[in-house]
């Protein structure tokens, strides 16, 4: 039994798990079933001033200045630890979120080894600028930058992807010399915890890598934002929540990389297969229970295929498996909390309101067993709203999308950017010159074409007014966890 996955989910400082507090401590809730499956180790202000004081000690004790290919090696390491475990990084992301265990095996768990071998190789290529500069009097200067670790930065992930957003922002920071004070979601602690196991196992110095557990206000994510320790927040969630940070930090002036709320709209044209628009769709919905931030919740379809394609995305969500997340054929899993599943079905009343016609879906399944204790909800389609309602309007964070008809492509360009978020797009259609056109005309940070999710991490990731600010992503990242030093030289 592990420290991370036994009935103690403790917190991790300068190199060990903390012993736990009975009376500083809350549930953590298995959203298939309802149950409690242990106990999380809630940090208080004390013990996050222990966390940044051990890592501003491991960054003054060398870390920062480690030479690049030490930093890598231990990043490909962590890689190969974590492959070696990889079915205790399933199994504690599975019983933390209730997600499908095929989705874990093959999206959570690869893509948080991808993260730590892709960023090796992004540092370790990485290059200097450097610039001659020609004086009047003939003489010359040389100008090169030197990249360095912002310092300690606060890592406050959410719970829908945790450990692949966890790993998306730990690797790139650890290859660039920072030292880290993460705060996993309340609902979502596990997996933090267990890669302070598998970091510690690959060399990495005690203090550069910290775990507090807690909650958002007057708990560990507000004593983390308000240190004055902290040199700088890179931080995925809610975009009210991304706001509140902000505030916090700005009387400090510190830097801040958000990866916020979304909106997403698609696309659809008459000219596209439509048997390839409906698989990409159905994943774009209903993926994670819809809980992406990158999921379409707004589905725009030109007039002449609208039937055809509300009725066969209606169809491949009725086709969806809900159950228990560790069977092989489970497609689909809970909501992540009661709590969320409320907020949820608040838009489904809102929908009813507005004169909504319910494609498929609408309520609560009933599954049996011990998962009616869980936070289920049906996947579902509404016809019938327009531009104006709530549903439309509004972030929903579920399996759920309103199809609204359109005739010309800058109506649909006109549809799909009015929105106050800029996360995502996709846009599908067999004319080549359109995709190109109408996915530059997108008013987002990605914009996909008869596709989906598919990401290179090499590329810019994030997005736009209140989806966020900032990039994260091969060179961009580097550039938000390093800071330049310009060195003039006159030759």
């Amino acid at each position: 039994m592990t420290a991370a996955t036994g009935r103690w989910i403790r917190n991790f400082v300068d190199g060990r798990f903390v012993e736990p507090d009975e009376d500083r401590s809350f549930d953590n809730i298995d959203p298939a079933t309802g149950q409690v499956t242990a106990r999380v180790h809630e940090a208080d202000r004390a013990l996050v001033d222990r966390a940044v004081t051990a890592a501003r000690r491991a960054l003054h004790d060398g870390w920062a200045t480690a030479p690049v290919r030490e930093r890598t090696a231990l990043l490909r390491r962590a890689a190969d630890l974590i492959e070696e475990r990889f079915e205790e990084f399933v199994a504690a992301e599975v019983a933390d979120t209730g997600k499908p265990v095929t989705q874990a095996r093959e999206l959570d768990v690869p893509r948080a080894v991808a993260n730590f071998r892709t960023f090796a190789d992004v540092v370790a290529a990485a290059g200097q600028e450097s610039f001659v500069t020609d004086l009047a009097d003939g003489r010359r200067a040389l100008n090169y930058a030197v990249r360095k670790p912002l310092g300690v930065v606060a890592v406050i992930v959410p719970w829908n992807l945790p450990l692949l957003l966890l790993t998306w922002k730990v690797a790139p920071a650890l290859a660039c010399g920072n030292a880290l004070v993460v705060k996993p979601s309340e609902e979502t602690p596990a997996t933090a915890a267990l890669l302070a196991e598998v970091l510690a196992d690959a060399g990495l110095p005690a203090g550069v890598y910290n775990v507090l557990h807690g909650f958002g206000g007057d708990s560990a994510g507000a004593y983390v934002t308000e240190h004055p320790g902290i040199d700088g927040v890179t931080f995925t969630g809610s975009s009210a929540t991304g706001s509140h940070v902000m505030r916090t930090v700005a009387p400090r002036v510190r830097p801040v990389s958000f990866e916020l709320g979304g909106k997403n709209a698609a696309i659809v044209f008459d000219d596209v297969d439509l048997d390839e628009a409906l698989g990409g769709l159905a994943r774009s919905v209903f993926t994670n229970t819809g809980q992406v931030c990158l999921c379409t919740e707004r589905v725009y379809v030109q007039r002449s295929v609208f039937a055809d394609i509300a009725d066969g995305l209606a169809e491949r969500a009725r086709g969806l498996r809900l159950g228990r997340p560790t069977d092989e054929g489970t497609t689909t899993g809970p909501l992540i909390s009661r709590k969320h599943r409320e907020k949820v079905l608040g838009y489904f009343d809102l929908a009813e309101r507005a004169g909504a016609k319910v494609l498929t879906g609408g309520g609560v399944p009933l599954l049996g067993d011990t998962l009616d204790g869980g936070s289920w909800i049906e996947p579902t389609l509404w016809t019938g709203l327009t531009q104006a309602d709530r549903p439309v309007r509004e972030e929903i964070f579920g399996p759920v999308a309103a199809l609204i008809p359109f005739d010309t492509e800058e109506e649909a360009v006109a549809l799909a950017n009015d929105t106050e978020y800029g996360l995502a797009a996709s846009v599908w259609t067999d004319d080549l010159r359109r995709g190109h056109r109408v996915a530059q005309a997108m008013n987002v940070g990605m914009s996909w074409v008869n596709t989906w999710f598919l990401r290179d991490l090499r590329s810019p990731f994030g997005g736009a007014g209140l989806s966020g600010i900032g990039r994260e992503g091969g060179e961009s990242s580097l550039h938000f966890y390093t800071e330049p030093t310009n060195v003039c030289v006159q030759l």
